[in-house]
């Protein structure tokens, strides 16, 4: 196979990297010296293919640089970050990596919410810092058997949904359409769905319409004895009103991924013991991130070689 322009558009894997650079031409963006605009420019006519993640897409300004770009294949299972408007008009192929990171960041949602009743963080501080030769931990609340609703039933809200009914809980859900053979309890309306239950996990795929879809209104119908598990994108939740309502009682606590303006986190949550935060790891383990860089290679070879993508998008 010849070997095909792929710009990869920030660090992302080793083993990505290694396994791009023995197939094609690899293009390293952050590598060099000069200004993007500058670089994708002087190798505009290089470049057949784009690499990008869930941090770093293919936006507009990028791919009107690429006029061979042929396809956008993403290491990650959203695709928010990349125009796909654009990449239609200019018949652009575009793939992700769904199924091979549903179940890590399905575990990582429980990790978050026993983390966060169970305050375990701040149970190892209490250790480390010497506490406990002086005083007792603090009761904290349980997991099983509470109320569980899951806002997105999809791959990774059904494998949610899944793990939480192993522990006892009763599991409801919000989506765009109630789904065939579920039993689960459905809603309707997310505000609806949050009034209805103790933990809330935000799992849903991030678009306009789910872009800012917690709100004030929908943390209220939550309450002071619930907490928020956000593993989707930092815009599903207005922040600024996360914060507040932490910071007021409004919400009993929270257990965050993912943030609005990563990897910036706000001041006031790093101060707040019923708060736990991640820096957007939910499929940061060593087996799937070299599953997901073998699907990404697998449908880059796939597309030059005119055979049918694994995990089309568009």
């Amino acid at each position: 196979m010849e070997k095909k322009g792929v710009l990869m558009t920030s660090p992302m894997s080793s083993y990505l990297e290694h396994e791009l650079n023995s197939r094609f031409t690899l293009f390293k963006i952050w590598e060099k010296p000069c200004s993007t605009p500058q670089f994708l420019k002087q190798n505009s006519n290089s470049i057949h293919a784009i690499v990008s993640n869930a941090a770093n897409g293919a936006n507009a300004e990028v791919i009107e640089f690429l006029p061979n770009l042929e396809i956008v294949a993403s290491y990650s299972v959203g695709v928010d970050k990349i125009d796909l408007g654009l990449c239609k008009k200019r018949e652009i192929k575009v793939t992700n990596t769904p199924d091979v990171l549903t179940d890590d960041v399905a575990d990582l949602a429980i990790g978050l919410i026993l983390s966060t009743l169970r305050r375990v963080c701040v149970a190892d501080a209490f250790v480390r810092n010497g506490c406990w030769k002086n005083s007792a931990f603090p009761l904290s609340t349980k997991f099983t058997g509470k109320s569980v609703g899951i806002l997105g039933l999809g791959r990774i809200g059904s494998a949610i949904a899944k793990r939480a009914g192993a522990f006892g809980c009763q599991v409801s859900y919000c989506s765009r359409s109630k789904k065939p053979d579920v039993q689960y309890k459905y809603y309707e309306k997310v505000i609806d769905l949050a009034a209805n239950c103790e933990i809330l996990v935000v799992s849903c795929s991030l678009t306009e319409e789910t872009r800012h879809i917690i709100n004030r209104d929908v943390i209220d119908a939550l309450g002071p004895k619930s907490i928020l598990i956000n593993i989707g994108r930092g815009a599903h939740v207005v922040e600024a009103e996360l914060v507040s309502a932490l910071l007021e009682g409004r919400l009993g606590g929270a257990g965050l991924d993912v943030f609005e303006n990563e990897p910036n986190v706000p001041e006031e949550l790093l101060k707040l013991d019923n708060v736990v935060m991640l820096s957007h790891v939910g499929s940061d383990t060593v087996e799937t991130c070299k599953a997901m860089a073998d699907l990404v290679i697998r449908n880059l070879e796939a597309h030059f070689r005119k055979e049918p993508l694994l995990t089309p998008v568009i």
